[in-house]
């Protein structure tokens, strides 16, 4: 017999993605946004990525030889977590407080427990609910776009500027205040379906993120679209609730916690002491993601063949 059948355990299917080109695509997908960025608020955003970045892949670097581990930097999941928290601050926010989230996102949140897909939490998100918990006059200073002293003025963001302060094609261009990243919505939905081309991300989460986020805003009486396209709610849909570690990886198990995301955030935005809602939101749903995993889980076909059972 030429053709010789090869019995191997499981997985049987593989990709050539790597996490390596996982992590690049992602990068490429917020260069956008990070260009926009820096055209808005100038050479600050671009020092603020950079800062990041660089004390991201540090804090791994480090981190990784004191625990005795194997170096990742070389997988890029460092400088993803380094532009995702720089996308996520104010462009006026001191940079030692941004050194002091990427140490809370790449020590804490990630490594202690255990290193890349081993953390049940956004690194990112929860290192910026860090930071507004310790330094809220800092992360709640916003500098309108094209501001040549960024230190000098403050503005309101969409969400808590007056009723129609802000027309919908300012919130697409970006024309307002705001976290780097949460600025041009453009931007953000040219990367995300740069991702969906290249099947780093499934739509799924993304659009029932979206869709049930408006229609949450329906319901309690806002602008949908205001709501949709204003704050990190976009930012958080495309690139941070679609982390292939803190999300479901059934179908429904998506829907479910997508749904719980868009519902929570319009909440949050409505009834509670903070504009924002996107961040607490993603981490409360990654949170309950084994309770929802275990929920959705096909069940096994057949059983367990009892003791003492005849054939």
């Amino acid at each position: 017999m030429e053709n010789k059948m090869y019995v191997s355990s499981s997985p049987h299917f593989r990709s050539n993605n790597s996490t390596r080109k996982i992590m690049l695509d992602v990068i490429i997908a917020l260069i956008p946004a990070s260009v926009v960025s820096v055209v808005f608020f100038g050479y600050r955003a671009l020092m603020l990525i950079g800062v990041c970045i660089a004390s991201c892949v540090l804090c791994e670097y480090i981190s990784r030889k004191v625990m005795k581990r194997d170096t990742t930097i070389g997988d890029f999941s460092a400088v993803v977590t380094g532009l995702l928290l720089a996308l996520n601050l104010p462009v006026a926010v001191n940079p030692l407080i941004a050194v002091f989230g990427s140490i809370v996102a790449i020590v804490v949140v990630k490594q202690m427990f255990g290193g890349i897909g081993m953390n049940f939490v956004n690194p990112a998100l929860a290192a910026r609910i860090v930071l507004l918990v310790s330094f809220p006059n800092a992360m709640m200073t916003w500098t309108d776009a094209f501001s040549k002293d960024v230190d000098a003025v403050a503005s309101a963001t969409p969400l808590v500027a007056e009723s129609g302060a802000y027309s919908y094609v300012d919130l697409l261009l970006g024309a307002h205040g705001g976290s780097l990243g949460e600025t041009c919505a453009i931007a953000l939905i040219l990367g995300g379906i740069y991702l969906n081309i290249r099947k780093v991300i499934s739509p799924i989460i993304p659009c029932v993120y979206i869709a049930s986020a408006g229609i949450m805003a329906l319901i309690v009486g806002q602008d949908a679209l205001y709501q949709i396209l204003s704050g990190g709610l976009l930012l958080g849909a495309i690139f941070m609730a679609t982390d292939y570690t803190t999300c479901p990886i059934t179908k429904w198990g998506k829907v479910i916690y997508a749904v719980g995301c868009g519902v929570l955030t319009i909440l949050l935005r409505t009834y509670s002491n903070m504009p924002e809602g996107v961040s607490f939101s993603i981490i409360l749903m990654n949170i309950l993601v084994p309770l929802i995993e275990n929920i959705t889980t096909p069940k096994a076909f057949g059983k367990v063949k009892a003791k003492g059972d005849k054939k």
